[in-house]
């Protein structure tokens, strides 16, 4: 089983980033962006991290790709396809990529949602939480692509279970 940490917009957040890691025992570890950190930050080291539009490290690359558990994962931070607005541009390059999991940040909503037949998910922000009260980051687990759960937690590790989304997908 494969069990994948997902953050984002942790805008200047060390300690409870490492807390976060550590409390999961997780196979990967994924910063969708606005770490604001640098790149060599030792907060950082086991992510794999992408560039937000509030980063000043211009080393962190705007896409990242993992294959995991036979699934194609994008990561972007989500400012460079509007997001904001609407997941329409972030759809277009998802199928590019023939991605399974599509993985983004910026507007601060915890959100997942099956799009025809990729899952999109925002993990929320660990700093400014919009739309729902809590600040928020999320943990996936994988048998293999029929067998994938979505789970969002608040910063102390309590379960979010008020989000109005479903929690098992089979891609």
């Amino acid at each position: 089983m494969t069990k994948l940490l997902v953050l984002s917009d942790s805008h200047g957040l060390t300690r409870r980033i490492t807390t976060i890691y550590e409390r999961h025992d997780v196979t990967e570890a994924i910063h969708c962006g606005d770490s604001e950190l640098a790149l060599d930050a030792k907060e950082l080291e086991p992510f794999h991290v992408v560039r937000g539009n509030c980063d000043f490290e211009s080393r962190f690359p705007e896409e990242k790709i993992i294959e995991m558990n036979g699934l194609r994962i994008f990561a972007t931070h989500g400012h460079l396809y509007g997001v904001k607005s609407s997941l329409m541009r972030l759809q277009y390059r998802a199928t590019e990529v023939d991605a399974d999991i599509v993985l983004f940040g910026h507007s601060h909503v915890a959100y997942c949602e099956e799009i025809d037949g990729k899952l999109y998910i925002n993990p929320g922000s660990l700093r400014q939480p919009r739309h729902w009260p809590d600040k928020s980051y999320c943990l996936i687990h994988s048998e293999d692509r029929t067998a994938i759960s979505v789970l969002f937690y608040q910063l102390d590790g309590k379960e979010l279970n008020y989000l109005p989304y479903e929690k098992h997908f089979h891609l």
